[in-house]
């Protein structure tokens, strides 16, 4: 069992190897090892210590001479050489196989068979299994037995790096080999790790093959009618995809290919600070039972869950199986994208509830990815909201330039006719702090009218400072909503605050301003006279 269960990962070990244990198992062992404890609902309750999300600085590619004319280097891709990359691996893998017992889990990346990748994970908690088992696909119980894989991680969460002699920032370090497939995850417990590690893989291999990768969340009508959801964390991607007259196909990872959308994952990744059960009953009832996997979630004695304390973090999650949502498509694939939706919780309170796009405008929003933090949300913020853009709506997972992915998106809309829309999810009324939060009811609304058809025959009104085609009047939804400087009392300071994100929005795009077309140039926002 142990040279089965290591074959392929480089590790060697004398000691228990526990290979594709189920949920069960798992959680007796990691209640056996002490890794946390369980919610009085049955969930798995862990505690990551100082590594509430991901060690963005202590990412790495290896610039191996296979694929570095590629990678889009820099503050996102920074390079690991190639012998750094090998020694550090040859100390993990000896590490890990003198720790007393190791997990592993063979799992898949890609819900389609004619894009998936086989993935081996090798950690020393159960808890980590666990998560992996979540988030990936599951096969079937006759694939293990001739599972080879196509990609391992090697999970050593406890184990500390040395920057003088590995090349790294710290003691911690994530750091992926395209040529060797191979993730090295070492000196943090955030799960998160092991999920977006796998993410940028498939951002790697799949526009090779002609299929656009995508940070999005997507679900469909009963008519077959398939929607997708890009936004940064907190702008309500997983809380709108979750939608009771929809079928979820996924929370947050999925392909683009002229046969449809597939999921990347088997499960949800759900971020939970403040959930309630009236607002977000799937999410909440998801991980209020066994099977789930709760990230810095706090409980009382009695193991009863406080959803709103932050005491660990803002960032507190919950991992389930897709299938705990129960209108789920559990094949994780669908047809060709009727909408796509892109979120920002614009924290400015400038942005419509609700915006039409040209390809063009999609494309520029896309290659954007706004939003806005508030204060609370990260450490060291101030009182006043921060822009905040991430191109493709997820930059820290993009291996290759932003400008491959835009115009792969620009590609597919323009052949399948998709209709794009721009959703607001943050302030109205003023910016954050003055105005109020988005009613998440008049957001339901106007999705289900974009999603239905409905919305795309109404009459629209252009937007003067972004461009924008705001509609004009929707059946059920004030007016003065509709267009956000009605919302304001202060119409001076909505046309100062207008003009001023269109600055960061401007100064942001000069990045691409070169490397595409004249479509999109001319979205570029220009104040108005």
């Amino acid at each position: 069992m142990t040279a089965t269960a290591l074959a392929g990962t480089g590790v060697t070990s004398s000691n228990p190897v526990h290979a594709n244990l189920t949920a069960p198992l798992l959680v007796q062992h990691a209640l056996a090892r002490g890794e946390g404890r369980l919610s009085a609902d049955g969930a798995f309750i862990a505690l990551t210590g100082v590594h509430t999300g991901r060690s963005v600085q202590d990412k790495f590619v290896v610039d191996d001479a296979e694929v570095t004319k590629e990678i889009w280097w820099g503050k996102i891709n920074k390079k690991m050489e190639p012998a750094k990359f090998q020694g550090l691996a040859a100390k993990v893998r000896g590490w890990l196989g003198a720790r007393p017992v190791l997990f592993t889990q063979d799992l898949y990346a890609g819900a389609d068979p004619a894009h998936r990748i086989r993935v081996r994970l090798v950690t020393t908690n159960a808890w980590h299994a666990m998560f992996a088992r979540n988030m990936f696909i599951r096969p079937p119980v006759e694939d293990l037995a001739s599972f080879t894989p196509d990609f391992t991680i090697l999970h050593a969460p406890e184990y500390e790096a040395d920057p003088a002699v590995d090349g790294c920032r710290s003691n911690t370090c994530i750091a992926l080999s395209f040529a060797q497939k191979t993730i090295l995850i070492a000196g943090t417990s955030y799960a998160g790790e092991i999920k977006k590690s796998i993410f940028t893989v498939m951002n790697w291999l799949l526009p090779a093959r002609g299929v656009l990768p995508m940070h999005c969340s997507a679900n469909v009508g009963k008519a077959g009618d398939v929607a997708l959801f890009f936004g940064l964390s907190g702008t309500g991607k997983t809380t709108l995809s979750s939608d009771p007259e929809r079928s979820l196909i996924g929370d947050d990872e999925h392909g683009w290919s002229d046969a449809g959308v597939f999921n990347f994952e088997g499960g949800c990744y759900a971020k939970v600070i403040k959930l309630s059960r009236e607002a977000e009953p799937q999410i909440w009832d998801a991980s209020h039972r066994f099977g789930a996997v709760l990230e810095n979630v706090v409980a009382d004695e009695r193991g009863v869950l406080d959803l709103d304390d932050n005491r660990y973090t803002e960032n507190t999650r919950s991992c389930y199986p897709v299938e705990f949502i129960p209108n789920v498509t559990i094949t994780g694939k669908a047809g060709l994208p009727k909408n796509v939706v892109m979120l920002t919780a614009d924290a400015f309170g400038v942005l419509p509830p609700i915006s039409k796009l040209s390809p063009a405008q999609a494309m520029y929003h896309f290659l954007s990815g706004y939003t806005a933090r508030v204060a609370g949300t990260e450490k060291g913020m101030g009182k006043e909201p921060q822009a905040t853009f991430s191109t493709c709506f997820g930059a820290p997972f993009l291996p290759r330039h932003p400008e491959v992915y835009g115009k792969m998106l620009s590609e597919l809309i323009a052949k399948h006719g998709a209709d794009c829309w721009l959703v607001n999810t943050g302030w109205t009324g003023g910016a954050y702090g003055t105005g109020h939060r988005m009613s998440i009811q008049h957001t339901r609304a106007l999705l289900r009218a974009a999603l239905d058809g409905s919305l795309a025959k109404v009459e629209f009104v252009q937007d003067p400072f972004f461009g924008l085609m705001i509609p004009k009047s929707v059946p059920g939804i004030p007016a003065h909503v509709l267009n956000p400087r009605d919302s304001w009392a202060d119409k001076a300071a909505y046309d100062a605050t207008a003009k001023n994100l269109m600055a960061l929005f401007e100064q942001n795009f000069e990045t691409f301003a070169g490397a595409v077309d004249e479509s999109v140039k001319k979205v570029a926002i220009k104040a108005a006279a």
